[in-house]
């Protein structure tokens, strides 16, 4: 299994269509997650061209105001598709056809004010805590974990905190990212570099994929780096 996760900042760029068309086709892409498309629906041939023209199953959340946005993209080839819910997510409960394997499929995007994280964090622990099935979340959380996942010293360690400790009660573990050290950027003529996207799996999603890679790509098309994920060869040692 393939798939990207993305704060895209909008489609107004016809660059962005291009790149994710292209990325579809050329790693084979099996689910799109994309956050901050401040759109609250899209056509059908906007999706097309968002896969290349694949027969993917779409949900579209709408954003708060003029921020936020998400939609999730699946290959229903590939995967059966169950429940969707959330207010700062989307989720998929899949089952993956060719071995059966049941899973959870997250994409957040977290709040950047302030006054929202609390309850952003809260509704993971309520997700996720519930859950019987392996997880597998993606996307931009907007809260690093630790200073070093910022280029200055302007650090407060209130959401780091608790962010880690909603990581750790739920027993996640962050996939090592290869390419880049951050994932944002602003535009300042003195740049802010920030760690604000990541992607976190169970034990259970990492026993059965213990290959699972995560790579930064490009981001000279959007102040976030999308990231790939790719499972490559699955271990048989997970029973669901």
């Amino acid at each position: 299994m393939k798939e990207i996760f993305w704060n895209c900042k909008g489609f107004a760029d016809t660059k962005k269509y291009r790149f994710l068309s292209d990325l579809t086709k050329e790693k084979d892409l099996d689910f799109i997650a994309l956050s901050e498309t401040k759109r609250a629906n899209f056509l059908q041939s906007t999706l097309n061209n968002i896969c290349a023209g694949r027969d993917f199953l779409w949900h579209c959340m709408a954003p708060r105001g003029r921020s936020g946005g998400m939609i999730l993209g699946i290959n229903p080839l590939t995967f059966d598709i169950g429940q969707i819910e959330g207010d700062f997510f989307i989720r998929f409960k899949l089952r993956h056809k060719e071995d059966d394997f049941k899973f959870n499929l997250i994409s957040v995007y977290g709040p950047a004010q302030l006054d929202l994280k609390s309850h952003f964090l809260s509704e993971l622990v309520r997700v996720c805590s519930k859950e019987t099935v392996p997880i597998i979340i993606g996307g931009d959380f907007n809260i690093i974990r630790s200073p070093d996942e910022k280029n200055n010293e302007n650090y407060n360690d209130r959401w780091p905190f608790l962010f880690n400790v909603v990581i750790d009660t739920l027993s996640l573990r962050e996939l090592e990212m290869a390419g880049r050290k951050f994932t944002w950027a602003n535009h300042l003529q003195n740049q802010t570099f920030e760690k604000l996207d990541r992607i976190l799996v169970c034990m259970e999603f990492e026993s059965k994929y213990p290959l699972t890679t995560v790579h930064a790509l490009n981001r000279e098309i959007s102040d976030h780096t999308p990231l790939l994920c790719s499972t490559n060869s699955p271990s048989q040692t997970y029973q669901p």
